[in-house]
């Protein structure tokens, strides 16, 4: 199975968050950056998210909305977050567990979400999106910048 592609429409979802429930149609009039990671508490999902945190001022410039998304319990992405001291909504795709990950592409045999990045365009529509070789790989800030600042195909 592989990442979602540009151009396609973001299928319909409903994701949990410690503020209720967010979906696609939550999402329709802004830029969005949906970012699947595996684990709550792991070392490359930390440094992952402490970097786009980081970054939140430069992405908001060009009118990016970033969300972390993973099959955690809403509870546990919320310990998660305070611990790093990020600002980055974390969004639970637990129940039923990796339905939004397997309708965006990105549920990895395993149980948990492929480390993916997904842009959706204030249409609603795919405008780019990324999923690294392996688990373990951390996709720097810089794809994202690069997509961001890309003509629109």
């Amino acid at each position: 199975m592989a990442v979602i592609a540009a151009g396609q429409p973001a299928p319909d979802f409903t994701l949990a968050g410690p503020e209720g429930v967010v979906t696609r149609a939550d999402l329709e009039g802004k830029r969005t950056l949906l970012v699947f990671y595996p684990f709550a508490f792991s070392s490359v999902c930390t440094d992952q998210l402490s970097i786009y945190n980081d970054l939140l001022e430069d992405f908001s410039r060009h009118g990016l909305t970033l969300y972390g998304v993973s099959c955690d319990a809403v509870a546990s992405q919320q310990a998660f977050k305070d611990q790093l001291g990020i600002e980055i909504e974390q969004l639970s795709d637990f129940e039923p567990k990796g339905a939004t990950c397997r309708a965006f592409g990105v549920l990895h045999p395993a149980g948990m979400p492929e480390r993916a990045l997904v842009l959706i365009g204030a249409d609603g529509v795919v405008e780019w999106s990324h999923q690294a070789e392996n688990p373990g790989v951390l996709p720097g800030a810089n794809l994202i910048f690069d997509a961001l600042e890309a003509p629109a195909a």
